[in-house]
Formats: C-alpha cells, sequence, structure tokens
C-alpha cells in the first residue's frame, strides 16, 4: 500500500516538474496566458476586500451606537432606488423635541433614552488659535445620550442636568477635536469658539472610532437646549434608545415604536412615519444595498475567467501539437496515458494558480489601498482568497482535461514520425 502511495506521489512530483520546465520554455506565452487568469482574480478579490473593509467599518461604527441600543430618525440610513421614496421620506413631519420626551417620559422598558441632534461642518478654535478643519460634527444632547451612546470621559466629566436646565456654554469634545485644538494643553476648562459662541471645555471623549474613519471622535457635544439657543427650538431630533438587556430588546424596540405612533397619530395598518434601526438591521441593509454590485463583479469576474479558460485550452493544445515527438518518446519508454493526463491536466492548472496567486495579491493590495484611502482599516477576506483560488484550480482542470486527453491519446508511433 505504502509504495503504491509513493508511485502516485513520485508520478505527480514528476508531472509537476515537467510542468514547471514547459512553462519556462514557453515564458511569453505562459505570462500571457496566466495574466489573463490574473485579470479575472483581480477583479474578484479587490472588490470584495474593498467591501469586506467597509463593511467591517460600518459594523465596527455600528458597535459605537451602544449595546442593546436603537436609533429612531426621519430618513432612513440608506437611500433607496426608488425615485418615489425621497419625496416620501422628505414630507414626513419632523421628530420634535417635545415629542422625543414623550418617549422618554414612557418607555419604561429603556435603560436610557438619549435625544440629539446635529449640524456638521463646524470648525472649533481654541483660544490659543489652534484649530479643526471644517468637518467637526456639533451635536446638542441631553444628559442620557452620553449612557444611551456608551460613550465614556477620559478627562474631565460630561454636563450635568442643571447645565441642561439652564442651557449652559459647556462643551465636551470628542478625540480628535481636542488633540487639534489643545496639542501640548490640558483642554480641560480651556475656552474654544464653534460658529461664533465661546464654550468652557469640561470634559473629552473617549476615542472610539467609527464608522468611516472614527466619526464620533470628530465631534463636539454641547447641551441641547444651549444648541436650541443658537439654532432654534424647531429643529428634527433624533431618538437613541438603550434597552435594559438583551432579552428586554425586542420588547423595547416594540414599545418606543408603538409610543411614537401614538404621538405621532399614525393610524393602524400604516407604515411607520420613523425610521429604527440598530446594529443587525443597518448590516442587513448594507449588505442587501450591495447584493447587486457584488452580483455584477462577480459576473463580470466569470466572464474574465471564462476568457482566460479558452486562452489556457488553447495554450495547452498548441503545447501537445509542439511536443507531439516528446509524447511519443515518452510512450515508448513506457509512460502510460494517465502519466501523460496527468502531466498535462497539471500544467494547465499551475498556470491558472499562478495567476490566481497574482490575481488575489493585486487584489488584496488594491482593496486594502482603497480602504485606506477611505481611512478604513484593511482587511484580508480570507473565504473571498480561497474562492479564488478554488476558482483558478476549477478552471484550470475544466480547460486542461481536452488537451490534456488528446495528448493521452496520441499513437506513439505516429507521435515519433511527427516532425
Amino acid at each position: 500500500m505504502n509504495q503504491k502511495v509513493e508511485s502516485v506521489l513520485n508520478s505527480v512530483k514528476e508531472s509537476i516538474v515537467m510542468a514547471l520546465v514547459a512553462l519556462r520554455t514557453n515564458k511569453l506565452r505562459s505570462i500571457l496566458t496566466l495574466l489573463g487568469v490574473a485579470v479575472g482574480v483581480f477583479s474578484i478579490i479587490g472588490i470584495m476586500t474593498a467591501m469586506s473593509a467597509l463593511q467591517n467599518s460600518i459594523e465596527s461604527g455600528m458597535s459605537a451606537l451602544g449595546v442593546n441600543t436603537v436609533q429612531v430618525q426621519k430618513y432612513p440610513m440608506f437611500e433607496t432606488n426608488d425615485p418615489e421614496d425621497m419625496p416620501k421620506y422628505r414630507n414626513r413631519r419632523d421628530i420634535t423635541y417635545e415629542q422625543a420626551a414623550r418617549v422618554r417620559d414612557n418607555a419604561e422598558m429603556a435603560k436610557a433614552i438619549g435625544i440629539f441632534c446635529a449640524t456638521f461642518g463646524k470648525v472649533v478654535k481654541s483660544e490659543h488659535g489652534e484649530k479643526t478643519n471644517p468637518n467637526v460634527s456639533l451635536s446638542g444632547r441631553n444628559v442620557e445620550g452620553f449612557t444611551a451612546n456608551s460613550w465614556t470621559i477620559s478627562n474631565g466629566r460630561i454636563f450635568t442636568q442643571t447645565e441642561v436646565s439652564s442651557a449652559q456654554a459647556v462643551v465636551v469634545l470628542g478625540f480628535d477635536v481636542a488633540k487639534k485644538c489643545f496639542p501640548r494643553t490640558d483642554p480641560i476648562n480651556q475656552l474654544v469658539r464653534i460658529d461664533g459662541h465661546e464654550f468652557r471645555v469640561i470634559g473629552v471623549k473617549d476615542s472610539k472610532g467609527g464608522m468611516m474613519g472614527g466619526g464620533d471622535d470628530n465631534i463636539a457635544v454641547i447641551p441641547i437646549t444651549t444648541y436650541f439657543n443658537m439654532y432654534g427650538r424647531d429643529q428634527n431630533v433624533n431618538i437613541k434608545v438603550q434597552a435594559t438587556d438583551r432579552t428586554a430588546f425586542e420588547d423595547c424596540v416594540e414599545q418606543v415604536r408603538n409610543i411614537l405612533r401614538a404621538i405621532r397619530h399614525v393610524p393602524p395598518g400604516e407604515e411607520d412615519d420613523f425610521y429604527i434601526w440598530s446594529n443587525d438591521s443597518m448590516i442587513a441593509q448594507f449588505n442587501d444595498f450591495t447584493k447587486y454590485v457584488r452580483i455584477g463583479i462577480m459576473v463580470i469576474s466569470g466572464i474574465a475567467l471564462l476568457a482566460a479558460g479558452v486562452g489556457i485550452m488553447n495554450i495547452m493544445l498548441v503545447s501537445v501539437t509542439e511536443r507531439t515527438r516528446e509524447i511519443g518518446i515518452r510512450k515508448a519508454l513506457g509512460a502510460r496515458k494517465s502519466n501523460i493526463l496527468s502531466q498535462f491536466v497539471l500544467e494547465a492548472v499551475i498556470i491558472s494558480e499562478l495567476g490566481g496567486i497574482i490575481g488575489v495579491t493585486v487584489g488584496l493590495i488594491g482593496g486594502n489601498m482603497l480602504a485606506m484611502l477611505m481611512e478604513i482599516p484593511a482587511v484580508i477576506p480570507y473565504n473571498w482568497v480561497l474562492i479564488g483560488f478554488g476558482s483558478c484550480t476549477l478552471i484550470g482542470v475544466i480547460f486542461g482535461v481536452y488537451p490534456a486527453w488528446k495528448a493521452a491519446n496520441l499513437d506513439p508511433i505516429e507521435s515519433l514520425r511527427y516532425e
């Protein structure tokens, strides 16, 4: 039994060595063929790497939403392709602070209910002259907004209920904002200006990162009442609800939904005129949103791999014709059909796998370079790497079998006469 296994292994080893020699003999032709495979695999791995990095970033960003937490807002997280949807969402009534406060007062199953609104593109400038880029999110929140977001403070404190009630000019800075405005000094009790208003820094939020490179670190948080004094009370607000535990999560979400429907007078049987999302629903919606992109990429890549397979078959048929005399000599010396068959199939698989290695390597580099440009952590999508190599093996076997079969069935006498 051991001798039989050893014989098979030696035969495979010999076939691989002869296949590599044949590839080195016809370098240009082999390179052009494996590049066809590389392009097909690159298109799969590159796009899927970038999308996997984006998905991981979204999942990481959604973890900043908090444990057992949902957010209620006017608009959905992703736009749909239906042209009728956006006018419908725009025509929805805003969620007012008063409505949010009634949800907070009546949702008994919630551990914490944060109420907030925000504007983007703000500049935070310190009293020493350092300032941020105009990309800071200025958020007005109630005290529970910190708990509902699972935010922690690395320096200083959050504002108190008294400071919220009296609309004090105090601010909690995100980690990146504090670092830019106060690179060499302690920011606590320092003054900053935002939109022409002066605030006293009372705290710095822990660096938590977030979707698309850490949005929660590039934020300035003030009492929601102070925010209303700056921009008016007529604001569309968002509600962040944290359930007491996982077992009460679904019931808590349903309770909040029913309270808000009653407050907003949504008739029974009609859909909600607000949007509720959680970590799981966000990820599911993202996957649904990108499903057709993935299908399209796979179809295009499949066509490229099919074309590469035809190229492999073509080069193998040419190789069989050029090496007819060599095949005849091998058969005359005792080589069996299985030896010839395995040699040419392995040669096709090696060409395909070499192309796969190039495609996977360049795809991972390209996809992660795109991710880094978007400030997203790099990833290696191992499942798609395995799919890429598996596809290469399949292409090599499928398109290498016919040339190998043709070579194995050559008549040795006729082969020896071939010039």
